[in-house]
């Protein structure tokens, strides 16, 4: 039934890399086959029982496919109509979820009771921001937003878009997750008077958990107000990882101890364990209730209860799911008295998450705790002897560290190499000692225990951020083709067997006990590691234009050497394009450093990932229009002011400054815009044109100086495509083949401007725009130039066009 099982999940996971979703009238040819399965099962002859076999797992794999298809058009069916996006709505409903503040306000989930705007269509469930807003000409500025919790219907007013997300190289899938999480439509609640609240509660069991996790929050910031580690406690409880801080969720990073700070399946297991033991110790004293139901059932209940209970408490996420339907499967097995192997359990656990989210085959932790547990029951399932606790737990690290090193560098591209000695301090000290404490703190007059649980956390802390601090703690490297990493896993699983050759008495032979030479596994991991990813050759150049939304991020690269061309915009004050997009795609592409970076104004849409890169990668020199009290000239060490003139070249393609020239540093009356770095980069295949965001003034000085310097093969739009740049004169000038506009989606400005596109179309450009492309990807090559884009690469059926 295993086979069968995971021919099942190949099949949900086959679903989810097509493009189009295909028509489920095609599963009722499942029926034949089953019939014709069974009718071969029936025959004894040993051919037709294999035949048999293989057509049933084809089967179960063609269920997989079509079930999970039908969760998509089910899903997808719940949108919302293009012509309502942007318009004001009224809705009735309730806040469904822990609501999440920022710096700007809270956002939270919503599901959709009632649309009260006549002919309105809105999706059952939305994501929404509700944003601060700020009294003006009062003496107290402070904000004005209502207070807000889980499980209260309210009736606002909102403004909608649909799912889109950026579409980058090695970036994250928006879109993808809100399906997942059946977010079907984002936006945010206009102000309005009769923005009101309902009901205090709605009486509803998810309702009032999400409730309960709000509430346990609100009393662990009180009972630790201004403690370091508060937001680390709220997530070991209630599963808010939002409530970590940026520089915290980097010392796990980087120490690899990450999967302590969720609620994964360690935590849930001691809970349940700890429940187990609890109950059947008191259970077995009493003689009338062991005699109406065996302690060790009653135990397994309790056991059981406590487990789901946690995870419910925690959100429920794929690693907790796992323990919960695993620990279920041995309840049941022990419940009827029938002994249940370790794979079975796994395999089980594994079925019924992804029937009930078959989007969960696309998730990193999936893979992880999936990967983990199969590789723990590898190492210590079905083993002759038995074996020293010590051993076993050295074993079982060793396994874990070893197996996850292919899945991390494949999604990821880095791994922790201080792993092992974090974990083997932090899972004790968290699992053991934390965790009990910061639960036994959620009950009432039990508060006291988050102080000692701080406490401890707190010099775990203290170790592992000495452990994050080592020189190369973390091995960064670019992303593993797909093939390398099966072959890495399918090492390591040989690795991992079973290791010797048994002799018989006397020295003869007698029977094996093991694999040899297990040694060769290391030979199919060498791959993930020697297989480089491709690079220029000399005198071609590759751009990648980056989806960073309504900003500009570009990354030029020649043989050996590469720029960073603006670094996008900051989305608050851990979040920006620099550790969402820009570092991502440059550990993915196996870019360990910057030669140069250039950040063209101070405009937050050009420089809001700069520090963020600065931080992360290696800058030979930044050249940039900024003043020299910029907190990112400070952060520099090599830096430079641009100006027309400046120029070099690098593996046969030549950079050459255009603009501003260096009298313009010294008009204050000049804005930022008017400052911006204009480069041109040339190749003996073509050209590409970078203005920023230069408007007309700046568009004219350029042509009067040296118009001839203009005419380039590529144009990335100035100014994203404003109506106060890319004039006629300027556009003829450069008279590009491709103009591309880097643009957010329904961005408020506007951009790009239809007048501005319909003067390149009259020119015969082609154009391209990041929020309907993604990523544009050009190589300047064999005399021409190649383009593909993002959206096209990785077309998935969930992306909006």
């Amino acid at each position: 039934m295993r086979a069968y099982i995971l021919a099942f999940v190949f099949g949900v996971g086959l679903l989810q890399q097509q493009t189009e979703l295909p028509d489920l009238l095609w599963a009722w040819l499942l029926v034949p086959g089953a019939v014709g399965a069974f009718l071969l099962w029936r025959c004894r002859a040993a051919i037709f029982s294999i035949t048999a076999k293989i057509l049933l797992a084809l089967i179960f794999l063609g269920a997989g496919f079509f079930w999970a298809a039908a969760f998509a058009q089910w899903r997808l069916a719940d949108a919302l109509p293009h012509e309502w996006e942007g318009r004001d709505i009224q809705l009735a409903g309730v806040v469904a979820e822990l609501p999440q503040a920022n710096e700007n306000g809270l956002r939270f989930a919503f599901d959709v009771e009632q649309v009260l705007t006549e002919g309105a269509i809105v999706p059952k469930r939305i994501s929404l921001a509700w944003y601060n807003e700020r009294r003006k000409h009062a003496e107290n500025s402070g904000s004005v937003l209502p207070r807000i919790n889980a499980g209260e219907r309210w009736r606002i007013t909102v403004r909608l878009k649909r799912p889109h997300g950026s579409v980058n190289p090695h970036g994250f899938d928006f879109e993808e997750w809100a399906l997942e999480r059946n977010i079907r439509a984002t936006g945010y609640v206009r102000k309005a008077d009769d923005n009101l609240r309902l009901d205090e509660m709605v009486n509803q069991p998810s309702y009032r958990v999400e409730r309960l996790r709000q509430e346990i929050r609100e009393h662990f910031i009180r009972s630790l107000p201004d403690h370091a580690y508060t937001g680390v406690l709220i997530a070991l409880a209630v599963g808010d990882q939002r409530a970590i801080p940026g520089g915290q969720w980097q010392i796990f990073t980087r120490t690899g101890v990450n999967h302590l700070m969720s609620i994964s399946g360690l935590h849930v297991t001691m809970v349940s364990g700890l429940m187990f033991a609890l109950v059947y110790g008191l259970w077995r004293r009493s003689h009338r209730l062991a005699l109406w139901l065996p302690a060790r059932k009653a135990a397994v209940i309790a056991g059981l209860v406590a487990a789901f209970g946690y995870a419910l408490l925690a959100g429920f996420a794929v690693p907790a799911q796992r323990t919960v339907y695993m620990l279920a499967a041995i309840a049941l097995a022990l419940w009827l008295g029938r002994f249940a192997s370790a794979t079975a359990v796994l395999a089980w656990a594994l079925l019924i998450v992804v029937v009930l989210d078959p989007w969960a085959v696309l998730s990193p932790g999936f893979w992880l705790s999936f990967g983990a547990m199969a590789f723990i029951m590898l190492v210590t399932a079905g083993r002759i002897g038995k074996m020293h606790w010590l051993t076993g737990w050295a074993r079982v690290q060793w396994a874990i560290t070893l197996s996850l090193i292919p899945l991390l560098l494949a999604m990821f591209q880095q791994v922790s190499l201080v792993s092992p000695f974090a974990n083997a301090i932090a899972v004790p000290l968290v699992s053991l000692v934390v965790v009990p404490l910061t639960l036994l703190a959620t009950l009432p007059l039990l508060d006291f225990m988050l102080l000692p649980a701080h406490v401890v956390l707190s010099g775990c802390m203290e170790m592992l951020r000495w452990m994050s601090d080592v020189p190369q703690a973390v091995w960064s490297q670019h992303a593993p083709p797909a093939w390398a990493v099966a072959a890495g896993m399918a090492g390591i699983v040989w690795m991992l067997l079973p290791g010797g050759l048994g002799l018989g008495m006397r020295g003869g032979p007698g029977l094996a006990t093991g694999f040899p030479a297990r040694w060769l596994g290391v030979v199919a991991l060498l791959p993930i590691f020697l297989v480089l990813p491709p690079k220029p050759a000399p005198g071609e150049l590759w751009l990648t234009v980056l989806d960073v939304g309504q900003g500009l991020a570009v990354v030029a690269r020649t043989e050996n050497h590469a720029l960073l061309f603006d670094t996008g915009p900051a989305f608050s004050t851990e979040a920006d394009s620099g550790n969402r997009t820009i570092v991502p795609f440059l550990r993915g592409e196996g870019i360990k450093h910057l030669d140069a970076m250039i950040v063209t104004h101070a405009d937050s849409d050009h420089s809001g990932g700069a520090l963020s890169v600065l931080e992360a990668v290696p800058v030979e020199w930044l050249v940039s229009s900024l003043s020299a009290d910029h907190p990112i000239q400070l952060a520099a060490s090599n830096k430079h002011q641009c100006r027309a003139g400046q120029s070099w070249e690098w593996d046969g393609v030549r950079f050459d400054m255009l603009h501003p020239v260096q009298q313009s540093y010294s008009n204050p009356r000049l804005k930022t815009n008017a400052l911006s770095c204009v480069l041109k980069i040339t190749t003996i295949h073509g050209s590409v044109l970078l203005p920023a965001d230069i408007e007309k003034n700046s568009e004219y000085q350029l042509i009067e100086n040296d118009g001839n310097a203009l005419s380039s093969t590529v144009l990335v739009a100035p100014h994203h495509g404003s109506k106060t740049s890319s004039t006629s004169e300027f556009a003829r000038q450069v008279n590009p083949r491709l103009v591309i506009f880097t643009v957010g989606y329904r961005n408020r400005f506007g951009h790009p401007r239809e007048e501005v596109m319909e003067r390149y179309r009259a020119l015969g450009s082609t154009l391209l725009r990041s929020d309907n492309d993604g990523a544009v990807l050009l190589r300047f090559v064999d005399s021409t130039v190649a383009v593909e884009t993002s959206r096209a690469l990785r077309r998935r059926y969930w992306q909006d066009t």
